[in-house]
């Protein structure tokens, strides 16, 4: 099954182990997990990767909303030997009014191996 960040991977050799518990090398790769997990519907996921300054105590994702689509469409710093990262992507989305998409430009920082999602600025 094809991932549906659209890395071109399978789920299983993309985001499939950072979902199962697995650290991400990079902040993008991170930002694709964390798609991922919006469009699975794995609340558990984003939780554990939100920076726990920023993390919500709860996620109410709308199960009407259907991830289709995300670019990266650019990233700064966020490599394997940074200790932070941002990731300017679009996600689009289907629901029952149609279309849409969400433009962001996230922050990560890395602390120990695991990069962690801080915040996002719309794009």
């Amino acid at each position: 099954m094809r991932c549906p960040c659209l890395s071109g991977e399978t789920f299983d050799h993309c985001c499939g182990p950072l979902l199962a518990g697995g650290f991400a090398p990079t902040a993008e790769r991170l930002m694709r997990s964390r798609f991922t997990a919006f469009a699975r519907g794995d609340e558990a996921h984003l939780l554990r990767t939100w920076h726990p300054s920023t993390r919500p105590a709860v996620l109410d994702l709308d199960p009407a909303v259907r991830w289709t689509r995300l670019e990266v469409l650019a990233t700064e710093r966020g490599g394997p030997f940074d200790r932070d990262g941002v990731v300017l992507f679009e996600a689009f989305h289907r629901d029952a009014s149609g279309s849409g998409s969400m433009r962001e430009r996230s922050r990560f920082v890395r602390e120990g191996r695991a990069w962690l999602y801080v915040d996002g600025t719309p794009g």
